[in-house]
């Protein structure tokens, strides 16, 4: 590849392929000087269907064998694998040196070539649990913006794209050409990758629902303190057989439930009042505004302050 020839991108558009998805790179990349753009579709699937209308792709597969950066954007039937033939074109263009990149459900194509296995990787966070069973070898980080796992880099939904493609432009051709690039898409110049999707709850859902009447207590009496041993005592259970119940029911700990659930209110007070921080952290059981803080940033991978900013809804001040 010549200075003069650029860097080339096939952007794959699989059958139901996300409209936004599919804009991300091409506008991220198709409008950068360093790089040559190519939207590429499979002939034999036929018309490529997009949120109720036609992507007509100008190139076939065969320009992933040209491709230097493959880009798969989300597309709407994760549950069925691509076909054979583009599994195929996937898995040459990667032994042939090119680099991998997903957007959203758009991993789920990587991950039915068996590239992925052992690898971390991360997709919208609504699918990441279907991704993670489906393909147990793979390492998928459910809360991250994205995974660069060097040759092969994964990203969650929409802006989450735009976050990876500007980290591609600054890795490829540095911070320069990444913020003109920002600038342009009226987007945040950089966003790392380790910092969480905004998802609806970090608290995991319960299969079972002996213990319902419990954890439903326990969200009443989050700014409470609360013991392992104490649980067990209001669910009349022993510790041992109360740990082991709540975890079958909901796939964690019953302190670390707790935590997520804390995590969870905590969000919810910042987003819609104007209640102080140093408030919010003792209404929502997690200490010390400094403690609050710190468990704040483990799970969300930002600050409270700047959280609420993001994504206040004026209202009221909490009693």
């Amino acid at each position: 590849m010549s200075a003069i020839d650029g860097h080339r991108v096939a952007v794959l558009a699989l059958p139901g392929v996300l409209p936004l998805d599919l804009g991300i790179p091409a506008q991220a990349f198709g409008a950068d000087s360093h790089y040559r753009v190519t939207v590429c579709a499979d002939p034999s699937a036929g018309p490529v269907l997009s949120g109720g209308f036609t992507v007509t792709a100008p190139a076939g597969l065969e320009a992933l064998a040209d491709a230097d950066t493959v880009v798969v954007p989300g597309y709407e039937t994760p549950d069925t694998p691509p076909s054979d033939a583009v599994l195929a074109a996937i898995r040459s263009a990667h032994a042939h040196g090119a680099r991998l990149v997903s957007i959203c459900t758009g991993a789920f194509a990587l991950a039915a070539t068996g590239l992925l296995d052992g690898r971390p990787a991360t997709t919208h966070w609504r699918d990441a649990d279907t991704l993670q069973r489906r393909y147990p070898r793979i390492d998928v980080r459910p809360n991250l913006l994205y995974v660069d796992d060097g040759d092969i880099l994964t990203s969650a939904g929409v802006t989450a794209g735009i976050d990876l493609c500007l980290h591609i432009i600054r890795r490829d051709f540095g911070a320069a050409a990444a913020n003109a690039r920002a600038r342009a898409l009226v987007a945040p110049p950089q966003r790392p990758g380790g910092q969480a999707q905004f998802i609806e709850r970090f608290r995991p859902a319960a299969r079972g629902e002996d213990l319902a009447p419990l954890r439903a207590w326990m969200l009443g009496n989050l700014a409470h303190r609360h013991s392992v041993d104490e649980l067990a005592h209001r669910a009349h259970m022993s510790r041992r057989t109360f740990i082991r119940r709540f975890q079958q029911e909901t796939d964690t700990s019953p302190m670390a439930w707790l935590t997520t659930a804390r995590i969870d209110w905590a969000r919810e007070l910042l987003e819609t009042t104007t209640t102080p921080v140093e408030q919010v952290a003792r209404l929502s059981g997690l200490g010390s505004p400094a403690a609050f803080r710190a468990a704040f940033h483990r799970h969300v991978g930002t600050s409270p302050s700047d959280y609420r900013t993001t994504f206040q809804v004026q209202g009221p001040a909490a009693p």
